[in-house]
């Protein structure tokens, strides 16, 4: 089961900048154009606005939703929540998800998914093995600072075929193909040499787990909005075999 926080900090409130502006202006405009079928096959339906919907504000409710969707998941009781009509109209101008999922790119873990959520809950951040690089950071850096996240997640797995590639690659010295070697080139720091065989390969992926959300925490930006109390960055694993996903000190 994943952990829950007991610290309740205050939701996020800031000043928008030009900067930040033009980017939301970008972003809405996007969506509204996307989104003009949709409200044009809509058009006989209710026209009363949608009633809003209750979001996690703080670390603590984000992680206990999340908690509770994964449970739902794993025990053949999902909701399918918030993929009506009404909602899919609201989400053309505005979008308030309550966390941000780093996790692989595996088909096995979708995150959606694995916590019983739907559209506009999850901002999902995907790259083989939670590897970090510029255009991840943005992408998470984006959804904290200016959609107001209060969790980031780090998801690693069972079985994660980028963490095994990478310690097979240390192992032998082999070079992998094209750009595969940059992933195992980010993934090697974490690398347990400490354990053997596929022991060695279930040790890493918790590792680098730990790896990924030390360097986010470590990004000056974020490591604020965590001192502040607005935000929590944790590390969790989803396991194959189970469907649970269960935090990592």
């Amino acid at each position: 089961m994943l952990t829950r926080h007991t610290d309740t900090p205050p939701t996020p409130r800031s000043t928008d900048t030009p900067r930040r502006s033009l980017l939301r202006a970008a972003v809405v405009g996007t969506a509204a154009t996307a989104g003009l079928g949709l409200a044009g096959a809509g058009a006989g339906a209710a026209t009363h606005a949608p009633q809003p919907r209750p979001r996690p504000a703080t670390p603590a409710e984000a992680l206990e939703e999340l908690a509770a969707g994964n449970r739902r998941w794993r025990t053949f009781k999902e909701r399918h929540p918030d993929e009506t009509q009404a909602v899919r109209r609201e989400l053309v101008s505005s979008q308030h998800p309550f966390a941000l999922i780093l996790g692989c790119i595996d088909s096995r873990v979708p995150p959606e998914l694995a916590f019983d959520q739907g559209l506009g809950d999850l901002m999902t951040v995907r790259s083989a093995g939670e590897v970090l690089d510029e255009a991840v950071l943005g992408s998470v850096a984006y959804g904290v600072l200016e959609l107001g996240i209060p969790l980031v997640m780090v998801l690693g797995h069972q079985s994660c075929g980028a963490v095994t590639a990478a310690v097979q690659a240390d192992q032998t010295g082999d070079p992998l193909p094209a750009h595969i070697q940059y992933l195992a080139d980010q993934i090697r720091p974490a690398i347990d040499h400490g354990q053997q065989g596929d022991a060695r390969i279930d040790a890493t992926i918790d590792a680098n787990v730990a790896l990924v959300r030390g360097r986010l925490n470590a990004e000056p930006d974020l490591a604020a909005k965590v001192a502040s109390g607005e935000l929590a960055i944790v590390g969790a694993r989803y396991e194959l075999t189970t469907q649970l996903v269960h935090t990592l000190a």
